[in-house]
């Protein structure tokens, strides 16, 4: 999928999943709910407790391959070698916790969008400065939805999406003070950690609603 596809994609859905698998059976039961609950982009982490998740990226590349729906990508890719061996597993897109320049450099080489985690002015301009189409608000916990316009007032020209502690009940929030997108992780998949998969696909219907009733 080409970069420019993917940006429109993530901008028109305005929310990517952030699934950390245990493994592979109970990663693939997560992500299958999710789509069935109506969520699109799916980030798949580094952070597998039992596998390769690089062969995940690959399972579920191949799983949705005739989907045009569905955007598969990696997240918690801290270095440009991890970088690599997601895209060639077939990630659309990379995001990672924090800014290493060094893999903006590669997901330009190869024209995949890259999402660094920024905390601080320096950083997000930094990222900006590297090629980066949108970037990555972590933790957003922390910092709250006022991070976005407080970024957007120096730095007009930046996309910037928050991941860590949005949930259905600040969605708006986030949305409405101008984030590109969202990333949602536990506070969606939360029921997997009982088998409860159901809930799981609940849940993403629930934040699929609450983000059509922000941005309406």
């Amino acid at each position: 999928m080409k970069k420019e596809h993917v940006l429109a994609r993530m901008k028109e859905d305005c929310l990517v999943a952030v699934v950390r698998a245990k493994n592979y059976e109970q990663g693939e039961k997560v992500v299958d709910a999710i789509i069935e609950g109506g969520i699109n982009f799916i980030e798949l982490t580094m952070t597998m407790d039992e596998g390769d998740p690089v062969e995940f990226i690959k399972m579920m590349a191949n799983k949705y391959k005739n989907n045009d729906k569905i955007v598969i990508g990696a997240g918690t890719v801290l270095d440009p070698e991890t970088a690599r061996a997601c895209i060639l597993a077939g990630a659309n897109y990379i995001v990672s916790p924090g800014l290493n320049v060094d893999t903006i450099k590669l997901c330009n080489r190869y024209r995949v969008p890259m999402l660094p985690g920024v905390m601080t002015p320096t950083e997000a301009i930094t990222a900006l400065e590297a090629g980066c189409d949108i970037i990555k608000v972590f933790p957003g916990n922390i910092v709250g939805p006022a991070a976005i316009s407080s970024f957007k007032g120096p730095l007009p020209q930046g996309e910037f999406m928050p991941s860590g502690g949005v949930d259905v009940d600040n969605v708006d929030k986030w949305i409405k003070a101008g984030a590109y997108a969202v990333g949602t992780g536990s506070s969606l998949t939360k029921g997997a950690k009982t088998g409860d998969f159901a809930a799981v696909t609940a849940k993403a219907q629930e934040f699929v609603a609450a983000v059509a009733a922000a941005r309406a």
